[in-house]
């Protein structure tokens, strides 16, 4: 837990900037050439950093940079993509040794951590005046925002849904949930769904409801919503403290509805098998907005329609889902804001926007650009669009937040996997919370 908070305030960065300065000497510059020919003092050269995406993001990023220079002869873009794994630690590590890119991207429930340390420079009035706000969502604008100004500008949305399978609902004699977004099934008729279906003899698994138990982000991304559902919250609203919010009765009736799935209904299994759902061998599991491409690529045979079918999300007592992605956002010690801005708000402007949805398919932050877009308004990315426009809320917005997301993460996995006390682990929960609080203050 220290060790993690220490990360926050870069100082364990100080230790590793050696390990890593031999490995920065070989990252490729995708602008080199076209840089040294722009060797004049009066073009701006800006280093951009963003973590390595699959094929249709990188070249989403590629074509948009390529728009960008040649509506700007005078700006070069110098963009270097980074694989995942390693970007956080490559980018604070240029951070703490005074170095960073000028324009970085940056997973926005992580945008406080850089703002308060004061690594990104204030996106707010550069937003206010030229970035159309009321085209975004107030929910995506509080994910950018940290103590009042908005840091980041968000190009694309995230959303996640109920998959379920068609055959295995034909089987039971259960109708299909409704396609319709403002009108999802509750958590206890899913239950109940889950309890028909399951059938070990046949090896056929109930639900997944949250991505099962995994590493990085994606834990706290799929479980946080699941205590929103309920109405609890991990923080309070000004951000200090956990204790009568993660541990409240909303919450420890999340917790025990989430265990219960796994060893009291037995409808969850801690291991599941290798691509569970596409080999109908689970019934129903919540999965993003961007699964439905992996799944046109990787599984051809395994149609939406047909073998599959998507339904808004589960609710509790609320509807509620996650949003928030990775974001732009200028370095404070950018010798070049105006111009990093520029750059930015191209990216994130509507026809910018609207060019990177077009070849990623991923559902855009503005209204303006979902839209105008007809595929977005029809089933079942119109389920996407709609939630994260409606009914989204952000991850807690805290510079304590990778503590925040480890901690949901272990959790999950006590009272899911473990079987372990709900109360107990609340309470545990909550005091690792308010202590990286306390040191962060």
């Amino acid at each position: 837990m220290k060790r993690q908070v220490t990360i926050i305030f870069f100082t364990i960065i100080l230790s590793i900037i050696a390990g890593y300065a031999l490995s920065f000497n070989t990252f490729s510059n995708e602008h080199k050439a076209k840089s040294d020919e722009k060797n004049d003092g009066d073009v701006v050269q800006l280093t951009f950093w963003r973590n390595y995406g699959n094929p249709t993001e990188n070249k989403a990023y590629e074509e948009l940079v390529s728009d960008f220079e040649a509506a700007h002869p005078n700006i070069v873009i110098n963009m270097k993509s980074i694989q995942y794994d390693d970007y956080e630690v490559r980018l604070r590590t240029e951070l703490a040794a005074g170095t960073p890119p000028d324009i970085m991207s940056i997973d926005s429930p992580n945008a406080a951590i850089y703002a308060n340390t004061g690594a990104l420079l204030s996106l707010d009035q550069y937003m206010k005046k030229e970035g159309n706000i009321d085209d975004f969502p107030d929910a995506t604008l509080k994910g950018l925002s940290f103590q009042g100004e908005i840091f980041l500008a968000l190009v694309v949305e995230s959303s996640i849904a109920l998959f379920y399978n068609k055959h295995l609902f034909k089987e039971a004699g259960i109708p299909f949930p409704s396609e319709d977004p403002t009108e999802p099934m509750t958590w206890d008729e899913v239950r109940e769904i889950a309890k028909k279906i399951n059938n070990p003899d046949k090896g056929v698994i109930g639900i997944d409801s949250a991505q099962g138990f995994g590493v990085g982000e994606a834990p706290a991304y799929f479980k946080i919503p699941i205590l929103w559902q309920f109405g609890a919250s991990i923080l309070s609203p000004d951000g200090t403290t956990a204790s009568g919010y993660l541990d409240s009765k909303e919450a420890i009736e999340a917790l025990q509805f989430y265990q219960d799935l796994y060893h009291k209904d037995k409808v969850a299994a801690v291991e599941l098998p290798l691509d569970p759902f596409e080999s109908g061998e689970l019934a129903m599991t919540v999965l993003g907005s961007w699964t439905l491409a992996q799944l046109e690529t990787n599984y051809p045979d395994f149609k939406l329609g047909e073998d599959f079918g998507v339904a808004p999300l589960p609710k509790g007592k609320d509807q509620v889902v996650p949003n928030g992605g990775w974001a732009l956002g200028i370095s404070s010690k950018s010798k070049y804001p105006d111009e990093a801005w520029e750059f930015i708000k191209y990216i994130t402007s509507y026809e910018g926007m609207k060019k990177y949805v077009k070849i990623t398919g991923d559902i855009p932050a503005r209204y303006s650009v979902a839209r105008d877009l007809p595929e977005l308004n029809e089933y079942p990315k119109n389920i996407f669009v709609q939630q994260s426009q409606t009914y989204s809320k952000n991850r807690p917005v805290t510079p304590a937040y990778p503590v925040v997301s480890e901690v949901i993460k272990t959790l999950f996995e006590e009272v899911g996997i473990g079987g372990k006390d709900v109360e107990v682990s609340a309470k545990e929960a909550v005091e690792k919370i308010n202590k990286a609080l306390k040191e962060i203050q």
